[in-house]
């Protein structure tokens, strides 16, 4: 693509963050395409996960950076902007990234009508936003709502996962000591924990035919860019999203490339991909805004705020702005100039 005229405020870096799951902006770094789309203007485009010890990562959750592309779980997203953050949202994905409800093997408990009256694993963690107390919460409301339950029907369990290291590490714990009876997992070191853990698959949520049951962190998830950066530089955000939809087309593609990727970018081994993203994930990375996935997250949103995660209300359909997007997509049909 085309270096524009640039002016003398614009940025002279470029951050970008995502989560360890399959995303096109991952798939763009691996790429090294965002860098070369803004190296003839003199960006420099840097990975908050891989900058120095002085940048404040914490910017992943509160998205106080304004120069910042953030593509990840939508509750630290929904959560920075219901505390004020002037964040806007110019994408959304959905990508089914196996979520689960496991239990010891030796349990009788299988499917989500077996949860009622059982002792669910609800983690805490001492983080500014605790989107794995979230997700455990979201990831049992799915499944007892497929079964025409609540969370009432079932007993939680507040856990403290200080002092554990590891995803779902305080969890499994309890697990195998008897002190829970179920717990949700979801992705690809999920996998790898579950199996560690000698734990037993009762609900597969991805299996669930109703998508809303399976909406949590991730589903969908959105991307974000920083207000002030959208209205001093709308070609940048244009552009960075134009990139986006490339590596999204690349993927579709080249799925033994996405899958040695996604080991990179989860740290799980071939095992722990293949067994959380099924046959055909490479082919979901485009980001849209459409009625279904907005209406997706202001029922997250909702949850959320019922729960106490969030301070205020997020008004999801006045959060979203479609104009960047569109405006991608034709960058991104347009003939390259010779």
């Amino acid at each position: 693509m085309p270096s524009h005229a640039l002016t003398r405020t614009t940025p002279d870096t470029l951050w970008f963050t995502r989560c360890p799951v399959p995303t096109a902006t991952g798939i763009a770094a691996d790429r090294h395409w965002l860098a070369d789309e803004f190296a003839a203007d003199g960006i420099a485009v840097r990975s908050l996960q891989d900058a120095a010890p002085d940048v404040d990562r914490q910017t992943h959750y509160t998205h106080a950076l304004p120069g910042l592309f953030r593509e990840g779980g939508n509750v630290p997203a929904l959560w920075a902007r219901s505390r004020g953050e002037r964040t806007r949202l110019i994408g959304l994905t959905w990508i089914e990234e196996r979520q689960a409800i496991l239990v010891r093997p030796d349990s009788a408990v299988h499917g989500a009508a077996a949860l009622r009256g059982l002792r669910l694993a609800v983690p805490r963690h001492t983080i500014a936003i605790d989107f794995w107390r979230a997700m455990a919460l979201r990831g049992f409301e799915g499944a007892l709502a497929s079964a025409g339950l609540t969370l009432d029907d079932a007993r939680l369990v507040d856990l403290s996962a200080d002092g554990y290291h590891g995803h779902w590490a305080a969890e499994l714990a309890a697990l195998q000591r008897g002190d829970v009876d179920a717990v949700y997992v979801k992705g690809a070191l999920a996998v790898e924990a579950a199996r560690r853990a000698g734990a037993r698959v009762a609900v597969e949520l991805d299996d669930l035919p109703d998508h809303t049951h399976r909406v949590n962190n991730g589903t969908p998830r959105p991307i974000t860019v920083h207000q002030s950066l959208l209205e001093d530089h709308p070609d940048l955000v244009d552009r960075f999203l134009a990139v986006l939809l490339r590596a999204a087309d690349w993927a579709a593609d080249h799925p033994d490339d996405v899958a040695r990727i996604l080991g990179a970018e989860t740290g799980a081994g071939a095992e722990g991909v293949a067994g959380a993203y099924r046959p055909g994930t490479h082919r979901t990375l485009h980001p849209d805004l459409s009625a279904d996935r907005l209406a997706l997250l202001a029922a997250q949103e909702r949850r959320l705020r019922e729960h106490g995660f969030l301070p205020a209300a997020v008004d999801v359909r006045q959060w979203a702005d479609p104009e960047p997007l569109r405006r991608a997509r034709q960058l991104h049909s347009a003939p390259e100039r010779p």
